[in-house]
C-alpha cells in the first residue's frame, strides 16, 4: 500500500495550489522542496519588521477575478502599484513609456508632439526587423532605445541586442498618457505580511520535507505516492538526456541600510551598459514600509550553469526544439503531472502559475474549489 496519493515535487506556487485543491478533495499529499523554506521563487522573509522578496521582486497583478478572489483567500492584499523609475547614468524616468518619459526625454509636452518624434526616429528601420535592436527602434524609436533598453536589456540576456532575436520583445509598452501604472491589469498589489503566509495556509495538511532533494532519493520518493506533481526541471527529470535547456539567473546583493529612505521608490531599474546590476529593489515600499532603516537587493542577471537557480527559461528556437523533446516524453508519464515555470520552461506571471495550476487540477478532479 502506498501512503500518500500524491507526491508533489516544490513547495511553491503551482505545487501548493495543487496540494491544496488535492487536500480539498480528500487526498493525502506529501509536499518536498530542496530549499529549507517554502514558497519557492515567492518567498518573503522578515527582517528588522520589512517583508524582504528574497528572490526577486513579485508584485501580484491579474485580470481575472476568479484569480483575483482566489489568491485573497490567503491574504489581504494592499493598493501597491507598479510604478517603476528608470535611471540612465544621472538621468531619471518614469516607467512604462508615457508621456512623463516623453516630456522628461524630449522637453515636449503633447502627445501629438511625442507621437511626431517617435514617427520619424522609426523611419530608420525599414523592412521586417531582424533582430531586438531593430524592433525597438521600429517600436518607440532611437532615443528611447538607447537610453531605456539597450543596456538593461544586454545585462539581463548576456548579449548584444543585435544578437537577440527581435521576439523577445514583440511590443513594448508606450502611453500617450501620463500614467505610470506599468501594468494594464484589472487587479494589482502585494500581500499585507508576505507571501510565504499564503504558500503555508495551501499547505496546512500537507506532510512537508524541506531540504530535501529528489533526486537523491527519487524512485523511494516517487514509490510512496500514486501519483507525482513535478515542477523542477524538465531536462533534470530525464537525466539531461537530450541535454541541457538553457536559462538566465539571478544573483541578488541584499544589505540593509541606516536610513529610512534610500531612492524612494521600490524599484529603479539602471538602463545604462556600464552599471553592473539590472536593478535596485527597496523592500519596504512594496507594503509603504516606515521602518526606521530600509533593505535594498541589487539584481544581477547571469548566464545559468549547474548548480546555479534557473529563473528565466531562454525561450529562443533551440531551446524551444530542446524542450519539444522533453515534453513528449513528459507526455508519456502517466502517473507524473509536469507543471510550474522549470516543469514546462515557460515564463509565467504569478497568476498564470495559479490558472495553470487550477487547470491541472481539473484535468485530474473534474473541478476546483470554490
Amino acid at each position: 500500500m502506498k501512503k500518500y496519493d500524491y507526491l508533489i515535487v516544490g513547495a511553491g506556487l503551482y505545487g501548493a495550489v495543487f496540494a491544496y485543491e488535492a487536500m480539498k478533495k480528500g487526498k493525502s499529499c506529501l509536499v518536498i522542496d530542496k530549499r529549507s523554506h517554502v514558497a519557492g521563487n515567492i518567498y518573503t522573509e522578515n527582517r528588522s519588521g520589512i517583508n524582504v522578496h528574497v528572490y526577486g521582486a513579485h508584485i501580484f497583478h491579474t485580470s481575472d477575478k476568479f484569480v483575483w478572489n482566489y489568491i485573497q483567500r490567503f491574504a489581504e492584499f494592499n493598493r501597491y502599484t507598479n510604478s517603476p523609475v528608470a535611471r540612465y547614468k544621472d538621468e531619471l524616468y518614469n516607467m512604462p513609456f508615457n508621456m512623463n518619459t516623453f516630456s522628461k526625454m524630449w522637453n515636449i509636452a503633447t502627445p501629438d508632439q511625442a507621437k511626431a518624434i517617435i514617427d520619424e526616429q522609426r523611419k530608420e528601420i525599414t523592412g521586417e526587423p531582424q533582430n531586438l535592436e531593430e524592433q525597438a527602434i521600429s517600436l518607440v524609436g532611437r532615443d528611447i532605445y538607447e537610453k531605456l533598453v539597450k543596456g538593461y536589456t544586454e545585462k539581463q540576456w548576456g548579449r548584444d541586442c543585435k544578437d537577440l532575436p527581435s521576439f523577445i520583445i514583440k511590443r513594448l509598452p508606450v502611453r500617450f498618457t501620463y500614467d505610470n501604472n506599468y501594468f494594464n491589469d484589472s487587479y494589482q498589489g502585494i500581500p499585507i505580511g508576505g507571501y510565504t503566509q499564503i504558500i503555508e495556509k495551501m499547505l496546512e495538511g500537507a506532510d512537508l520535507l524541506l531540504d530535501t532533494d529528489y533526486f537523491a532519493n527519487k524512485e523511494e520518493l516517487s514509490g510512496c505516492a500514486e501519483k507525482v506533481v513535478y515542477t523542477g526541471a524538465i531536462d533534470a527529470y530525464f537525466d539531461f538526456c537530450y541535454g541541457n535547456l538553457e536559462y538566465r539567473s539571478v544573483r541578488f546583493e541584499t544589505e540593509e541600510l541606516d536610513t529610512d529612505n534610500y531612492q524612494g521608490n521600490a524599484v529603479v531599474n539602471y538602463t545604462d551598459r556600464e552599471t553592473p546590476f539590472t536593478r535596485i529593489i527597496e523592500h519596504k515600499f512594496f507594503e509603504f514600509g516606515t521602518q526606521p532603516t530600509t533593505i535594498i537587493s541589487r539584481e544581477y542577471s547571469a548566464e545559468w550553469k549547474p548548480g546555479d537557480e534557473p529563473y528565466y527559461p531562454v525561450n529562443d528556437e533551440k531551446n524551444g526544439a530542446l524542450y519539444s523533446k522533453y515534453k513528449a516524453l513528459a507526455d508519456k508519464e502517466e502517473k507524473v503531472i509536469f507543471g510550474g515555470r522549470l516543469g514546462e520552461y515557460k515564463y509565467y506571471d504569478m497568476d498564470k502559475v495559479i490558472i495553470a495550476a487550477l487547470e491541472a487540477v481539473k484535468a485530474e478532479f473534474g473541478s476546483v474549489s470554490e
